[in-house]
């Protein structure tokens, strides 16, 4: 009788567990079905609108095909771009997932709107040559092709947790479309070139100088001894400078399409936000140093409203400035059928902003969270400290690259960020613990007792200090004192940290790679197609 009890026990958890597992599944495919719906009342809506708005006939019927489309790229820029923004902000905890998502889709719809321009490059970077198109109609089908090549390339990106640069998307429709309907000739190879360079150069001085950042901030505060007085002295004027870069982000480009700002102007009003900033922080950093406890865990606290206010700058500027890659084929389309010709320029109807302003904002509610939890945790682990050098690697890279001419993509920027101060962590604590292997080493012949009490002395040393101990040490021992070249390399592999994610570094390396090649080539594709349907 007992072991039928148990068995019916069993059975009874078995359906349990299944009933549980099946709920979460109903559920998740609940939330799949949301989103899907959202998205799609989204698309048909512009659909409807488009249809009052037009009078009918091809024409009419490619304006409505081209605006769905143009919500639908809104929509994935949203979803996979401004998780760049708003990752590592949540991913330190500075602020929750629902509030990034709120004060960046807010903020995005806000730069898209005010300062989003009147008037929008069609051609992304002046990639091709237009006066090289045939006619207005091969135009449009190569706008529309580009523009739907670079949707469904980002939307797959996302789907597999890959954050991509939206104007390489672009680009690449562009190249790919235009390549189709033109020939070779009607690149710009050099522009092609640049942008192929920009693969290494944004990431790359976006890891040197968050992690240059955060180097800082370890000698300057977190190594010291007295962690809050060093953070009563370093952290108003990191903040400072952090007023100053994105003082001057905001006015280059955040506001250049409403006024014309040069660099030493947009430097000068930076260095003024950034000196009020100073003086307000210092007594308000004195104030919570007061109550909190001399550990360096307790500086992340320091950098909470710094971040919220980056997440918040950031997308607005992102708004203002990638909302282009949205709108800016759909404006060349509208201003092909409404002038009947090509324009390398087109203006931005309010009707048009709007789609791709709130496609940004829905496409980031719906389908953001993947990639902001992709970039804030997944890559490697964050804090308030290695995200505020994370945001400051977006700013002063973008400031530099647009005064020496570089090609720059803010994704590359921000992941390559998130990828230098967890490299720069990986090395820190890989030559920490050789260093405490050395020290073992030097005094094998000493009490161990002794030993352990030289390495909490050591530990608790700040950075000057243990350089001063180290130096005695070798003073004091000759040329057999520490662990030959062979053994360190041994002793090196041994220690090894990883601290950064490689399957996630080797896939996002591999989406930028090929995100021009597979759009262009998905964009001529699209285009054969169109030209195949519409051709009498």
């Amino acid at each position: 009788m007992g072991e039928l009890h148990s068995t019916a026990r069993a059975l009874g958890g078995i359906a349990l567990l299944k009933t549980e597992n099946l709920e979460s599944a109903v559920q998740l495919n609940r939330d799949e079905l949301f989103r899907f719906g959202t998205a799609l009342i989204f698309i048909v809506g512009i659909m409807l609108f488009t249809i009052v708005r037009t009078d009918g006939g091809i024409d009419g019927i490619l304006l409505v095909v081209a605006a769905m489309i143009g919500g639908y790229m809104a929509m994935n820029i949203g979803a996979n771009d401004v998780a760049n923004n708003v990752g590592p902000a949540v991913g330190s905890h500075a602020i929750t997932l629902t509030g990034a998502i709120l004060i960046a889709a807010c903020f995005e719809a806000g730069g898209a709107l005010i300062a989003g321009g009147d008037v929008v490059g069609t051609i992304k970077n002046g990639i091709i040559d237009p006066d090289l198109v045939a006619n207005r109609d091969t135009f449009i089908w190569l706008m529309i092709a580009a523009l739907l090549a670079a949707a469904v390339w980002l939307n797959f990106a996302t789907v597999m947790g890959a954050p991509v640069s939206t104007t390489h998307s672009i680009v690449g429709g562009v190249l790919g479309a235009g390549i189709a309907a033109a020939g070779w000739d009607i690149a710009d190879w050099t522009q092609v070139g640049m942008i192929a360079a920009s693969w290494v150069i944004s990431p790359l001085l976006g890891g040197l100088i968050a992690a240059g950042f955060l180097y800082l901030i370890k000698r300057s505060i977190t190594y010291k001894p007295d962690v809050l007085s060093a953070a009563n002295r370093m952290v108003p004027f990191l903040v400072a400078v952090m007023a100053w870069a994105f003082g001057t982000y905001l006015m280059l480009k955040g506001v250049k399409k409403l006024v014309a700002v040069s660099f030493p102007t947009a430097a000068v009003i930076g260095l003024a936000i950034a000196i009020a900033v100073f003086f307000l922080m210092r007594p308000y950093i004195r104030r919570q140093t007061a109550q909190l406890q001399n550990h360096k865990s307790s500086v992340n606290d320091l950098f909470t409203v710094p971040l919220i206010f980056a997440a918040a700058l950031l997308s607005f500027a992102h708004g203002a400035n990638d909302v282009a890659n949205a709108v800016g084929p759909l404006a060349g389309i509208n201003e092909a059928i409404l002038q009947g010709g090509v324009a390398a320029k087109a203006s931005i109807p309010l009707w048009v902003m709007a789609v791709g302003a709130i496609g940004i904002s829905l496409g980031l509610a719906l389908y953001g969270p993947k990639l902001i939890r992709t970039v804030g945790s997944e890559i490697t682990e964050l804090d308030k400290m290695r995200a505020y050098c994370i945001a400051m690697a977006a700013a002063i890279t973008v400031i530099v690259a647009s005064q020496l001419g570089l090609p720059v993509s803010s994704t590359h920027i921000a992941v390559g960020g998130v990828f230098g101060v967890g490299f720069l962590r990986e090395y820190i604590k890989s030559n920490y613990a050789r260093m405490l292997d050395d020290i073992r080493d030097h005094h094998a012949d000493k009490d161990p007792e002794a030993v352990e009490a030289l390495l909490a002395r050591f530990e608790a040393a700040d950075v000057i200090a243990k350089g001063e101990m180290l130096r005695e040490m070798k003073a004091q021992a000759g040329s057999d004192r520490l662990l030959g070249k062979r053994e360190r390399k041994g002793l090196g592999r041994v220690h090894r940290v990883e601290l950064v994610k490689r399957n996630i570094l080797l896939r996002i390396a591999a989406a930028w790679v090929i995100t021009v090649p597979l759009a262009a080539l998905l964009a001529a594709m699209f285009y054969f197609m169109i030209r195949g349907m519409l051709l009498p």
